[in-house]
């Protein structure tokens, strides 16, 4: 069986544990991760997403974070911190610092990202193929408006959720890059290929939406043979992680299942999604989407492989 899955964030690392346990040794997993979140820092490349996918899948992750490397320690923030090096609100652990060291030194060496990440994975043997959306720049900026002397402008995504935690206001997202941007090599075969094709409870619009700003990718999910799924990252009209909410707002979207899955759409509809997996008690009746209630918190892997398997049947998988 050919599975790929699109990823990004904490809770979407976590449903991929789940589906590699659902399924066998024999079985395929493609996971196509968000980039917009990627910056440069302090001179180095940071791919938030696909080291939280690698990390969590190599058993390398804080657990209790969600992100980041287990055991870290923080000598080089607080060197940097010494210097008075700006930015000093996004800080660097010293072992999450080799991971940046070697990608950054692989793409100044013309290597393409990848490549960089399939040699990252090298070490980490996550059992599952991770594919960053495109190797091109495709950056989520925000337009904010705080009101200040510098007035309105666009900051990295990374300066808007950790500098200010989502709490200055906000116009909309831009995807820097996107227009220009073509899908990393293998990834719209992974999504035309597949038997089934997910869209993981990740934030919908700086995850996925990151990831169907790339060309191409909204067309490989409308015209797939596979069914598509997609989970919803709300429950009983709220967001277990992150800030979804607040992303919810800026583009209008009410946060609630319902609106979530009326925003993805219906393929039967020119939308993406044959299927919308929502959490117990959060059901209702939608034509043409197909809206299955299935128990969505995913409190370890065992509970999350059952979730995996439930997405898998409601895209139309038989499994044994």
């Amino acid at each position: 069986m050919k599975v790929t899955v699109l990823v990004g964030g904490v809770g979407g690392a976590r449903f991929l544990l789940g589906m590699r346990a659902a399924l066998g040794p024999d079985d395929t997993i493609t996971a196509v991760v968000n980039v917009g979140d990627d910056v440069w820092m302090h001179g180095l490349r940071i791919c938030p997403d696909l080291d939280t996918c690698m990390y969590t899948l190599g058993d390398g992750i804080d657990t209790e974070k969600g992100w980041g490397r287990r055991d870290e320690t923080w000598s080089v923030k607080e060197e940097l911190a010494g210097y008075g090096v700006d930015p000093d609100w996004f800080g660097l652990g010293d072992r999450d610092v080799a991971t940046h060291l070697v990608r950054s030194r692989m793409l100044r060496a013309g290597y393409p990202l990848s490549q960089v990440t399939e040699a990252l994975c090298a070490r980490w043997q996550p059992g599952v193929s991770l594919i960053p959306v495109t190797d091109d720049r495709s950056e989520t900026h925000v337009v904010v408006d705080p009101g200040d002397a510098e007035g309105k402008r666009a900051i990295h995504f990374q300066e808007w959720w950790v500098r200010y935690r989502a709490g200055i206001p906000t116009e909309s997202f831009i995807h820097v890059g996107a227009e220009q941007a073509t899908p990393a090599p293998g990834v719209l075969d992974a999504i035309t290929g597949a038997d089934a094709v997910v869209l993981a409870p990740s934030n919908p619009v700086v995850s996925i939406g990151a990831i169907l700003a790339v060309p191409g990718i909204r067309g490989a999910l409308r015209t797939t043979s596979a069914g598509v799924v997609g989970i919803s990252p709300i429950i009983g009209g709220k967001h277990l992680r992150g800030m979804a909410d607040e992303c919810l707002q800026v583009i209008g979207v009410e946060t609630s299942a319902r609106a979530v899955g009326d925003w993805y759409g219906s393929r039967k509809e020119a939308g993406l999604l044959d299927a919308w997996m929502v959490h117990t008690g959060d059901g209702y009746r939608s034509e043409p989407l197909d809206v299955v209630e299935r128990p969505l918190l995913m409190t370890d892997v065992d509970t999350t492989a059952r979730m995996a398997r439930d997405a898998l049947e409601a895209a139309g998988v038989s499994l044994p």
